[in-house]
């Protein structure tokens, strides 16, 4: 069931949608009747809906590739004869399937579809190469609805914010539905004083494109992780990929604003800055907060410190605002470019926990706050996706353009970083938001915690609780109960059936799901995190336990190592491990040192200033990308292999013609003339209705490349008509030409009276 904020945004795209089509109107004094194309009752049941679209939607198209269905083994001779007599080319039979490829005459659809030797009739849709985004995260089950429950997901009806360096509006990988003109980003907004909202910097564009990217480029090569969701480009980096902490909070505080206007359910933060003081007192950690108890998910990129200038290892290298508990904060994986996940590992570059954010008591002493962090990873190394238009990253460094075309609303750029990682998190929120729209954001965050990978050899401070599993967390968020609310009692059952089997497979090979879930300092399993409903599942400060709100990462009152009680967070049945899961299998308790002394616990660090010290990744206030704190590793990532590009031969339909008008040259004939903004069209469809209230356009004429006038002749006195216009190539047709209003053509009904 579609929500009521699904509903206000649909309508709002229809609005849009209508806004699009050019009408010109003018009476003259007598009427016409102009002959149409016979038009078939919808929903013909042996005809598909997209060829059924194209039938009575497009007429333009006088034929249409398609493949026909037929009852038994065989075609019948009397099928085939008929189709040579209605003038369809047979292209192809199969020798084992019942099926024929042909180009049929699309006014003869529905007369096929009725014989008796016809199945099915469908178009010969196009097959596209699936992304390696969306196939090595599981996206792509999502898409298509393979094993999910209620069928595919892509986003559709979610609005997602990118707080970042701007989005470029032109890049195809925003198009709707690969239209010609309409973008899903939905609005833009500049908070860094220079009053652009475009992409300068390179780096929003990439951002974006990963969480919701379309698969219009290069045939679905670089799809993003939720290709239907829309955008809100709330630019918060300036053309040099620098910002203020400040502009990041005005960022987050309009979007709280504008939830409801845009739908927006997920905000995605790639940028950050040092982690100086504790959560609790963080601006912009507070900031993220209050989003978070307004019921967005935020999705925040956990920084690039996983290493020093010597390549050796470090910990605590969490940025603000990943510090906060709230946030599912992002570590970046290397997937070497394959879409099978057995070598996929943790990057080098990845910052790790614990959050090294803290307050200092009365006798001097920093207490740290030494959350487990990230909360999970995702791919994050060389990725290709949406390059913006001559922006600073790729012009200077000219190793990052993938040279998938020549067409720059087509061309994609590399990066790398834990910028690249967090929008692949922040798409599958919006999967599992449309899949469940009820689900809160430490419900969101737990279904994505209790359904990743552990990944061998690297421990909760690196991976958080593993390797990022859209299917998985797809499934379970379509099984969870669509009534829970904050008053829902702990322990009840959370599930609408049976539990989901804990395994996905991706690209032929299966893994188990973590089944657990990060708190503070432990890693807490048991398969009651998903049949029974846990207070920790709740909107931020729902409960007074906590004063900082109930949170998945941030107020489980227990003690190590027990089963914890029934109470108000969390249900009998569930673990809590002792300490930190360090390697794959092997548990260290509390208290145990992990490394460097590092000792997790809520207080000191031994050997404080062993792992970063305090202010030195950047100015304090100074809030950065990770293009710039570690621009080596947003241009180089790790040095191993990584995406492969793959040439984009995608053409585009052409723009529309802008400017309609029509001159009254007499009683009967009318002149029409528009603005060609097309580049490579074939020709132009010229459209009328009759009547100054019409909407039945049927065509009327065909005009050929860079015309830009047609003159309809033969009309009678006394009679309005309504005109569209709209360019046509080999890809499709535009959109119709730009509403033109009644000044252009002032005077012309008052010359006919």
């Amino acid at each position: 069931m579609r929500t009521r904020k699904q509903i206000n945004f649909f309508a709002a795209r229809l609005v849009s949608l209508a806004l699009l089509f050019a009408l010109c109107v003018i009476t003259l004094p007598s009427g016409i009747i102009t002959k149409t194309r016979a038009q078939t009752p919808a929903n013909n049941p042996k005809v598909s809906d997209d060829l059924e679209a194209v039938v009575l939607n497009q007429p333009d198209v006088t034929h249409v590739n398609s493949v026909i269905t037929v009852p038994g083994t065989t075609p019948t001779s009397s099928l085939l004869n008929y189709l040579t007599t209605i003038g369809a080319t047979v292209k192809g039979r199969m020798r084992n399937i019942p099926v024929i490829t042909i180009k049929l005459p699309v006014k003869q659809v529905f007369n096929c579809a009725a014989r008796n030797d016809v199945s099915y009739i469908t178009l010969d849709r196009d097959t596209r190469k699936q992304g390696h985004l969306d196939v090595t995260t599981g996206a792509n089950f999502a898409h298509s609805g393979t094993g999910i429950p209620g069928g595919s997901v892509n986003g559709t009806g979610v609005g997602i914010a990118i707080l970042d360096s701007g989005i470029d509006t032109s890049h195809h990988s925003f198009l709707v539905d690969n239209s010609a003109s309409a973008s899903r980003v939905a609005f833009g907004i500049d908070f860094t004083g220079e009053n652009i909202t475009a992409d300068r910097y390179g780096h929003g564009t990439h951002v974006a494109s990963i969480a919701a990217g379309s698969n219009h480029v290069s045939n679905g090569a670089y799809t993003g992780v939720a290709p239907g969701a829309r955008l809100v480009n709330v630019r918060v980096l300036n053309s040099s990929g620098a910002g203020k902490a400040s502009d990041a909070i005005a960022g987050i505080d309009w979007v709280i604003t504008n939830k409801a206007a845009y739908n927006i359910w997920v905000m995605n933060i790639s940028l950050g800055t040092t982690a100086f003081d504790s959560y609790k007192n963080d601006p912009l950690c507070l900031a993220v907060r209050k989003a978070v108890d307004n019921g967005i998910v935020v999705v925040v990129a956990a920084g690039n410190m996983g290493k020093d200038a010597n390549g050796r290892k470090i910990y605590g290298g969490i940025h603000s605002p990943g510090i906060e508990p709230s946030a599912i904060t992002v570590g970046a994986a290397n997937t070497y470019g394959t879409d099978y996940r057995s070598d996929d590992v943790v990057t080098t570059f990845s910052s790790r926990g614990p959050t090294r954010g803290f307050t200092t008591d009365a006798l001097g002493v920093k207490r740290y706050d030494n959350l487990i962090k990230p909360d999970l990873v995702a791919p994050g190394n060389k990725l290709i996706d949406a390059q913006a238009r001559a922006n600073y990253l790729v012009t200077t460094n000219s190793s990052l353009d993938a040279n998938v075309s020549g067409n720059d609303t087509h061309e994609m750029m590399y990066l790398s970083g834990t910028s690249m990682a967090a929008p692949a998190v922040a798409g599958a929120a919006a999967i599992l938001l449309q899949k469940n729209p009820k689900l809160t954001p430490n419900l969101v965050k737990a279904i994505l915690q209790y359904t990743a990978q552990p990944l061998a050899n690297f421990n909760n401070l690196e991976q958080g609780a593993g390797l990022l599993n859209v299917e998985g967390a797809a499934r379970l968020a379509a099984s969870i109960r669509t009534d829970l609310t904050d008053a829902t009692p702990v322990g009840s059952p959370m599930l609408v059936g049976a539990a989901p089997t804990h395994s996905t497979t991706i690209a032929g090979l299966p893994f188990s799901w973590g089944g657990g879930l990060i708190q503070r300092w432990n890693f807490i399993t048991g398969a009651n995190l998903i049949l029974k409903y846990q207070g920790i599942y709740r909107t931020s400060g729902a409960t007074s336990l906590d004063a900082d709100g109930v949170l998945v990462s941030d107020g489980v009152l227990v003690s190590d190592g027990v089963l914890v009680s029934d109470g108000v967070l969390v249900s009998d049945g569930v673990l809590v491990s002792d300490g930190v899961l360090v390697s794959d299998g092997t548990v260290l308790s509390n208290g145990v040192l992990v490394s460097d002394g590092l000792l997790l616990s809520n207080g000191v660090l031994v050997s404080d200033g062993v792992l970063i010290g305090d202010g030195v990744l950047v100015s304090d206030g100074v809030l950065v990308s990770d293009a710039t704190a570690a621009l080596s590793i947003l241009v180089n990532g790790d040095s191993t292999a990584g995406m492969m590009p793959t040439a984009d031969t995608t053409v585009d339909p052409p723009a529309a013609p802008s400017s309609l008008v029509v001159t009254v040259i007499s009683t009967t004939q009318l002149n029409l003339s528009w603005k060609d903004m097309a580049a490579g069209e074939s020709g132009y469809l010229i459209e009328r209705c009759t009547g100054s209230t019409c909407t039945n356009f049927v065509k009327i004429a065909q005009v050929g490349a860079n015309a830009t006038a047609y003159a309809n002749t033969g009309l009678l006195k006394g009679t309005a008509y309504r005109y569209r216009v709209r360019a046509f190539n080999s890809s499709g047709s535009s959109s119709y030409s730009a509403l033109s209003s009644y000044s252009n053509i002032a005077g012309a009904t008052t010359k006919t009276r």
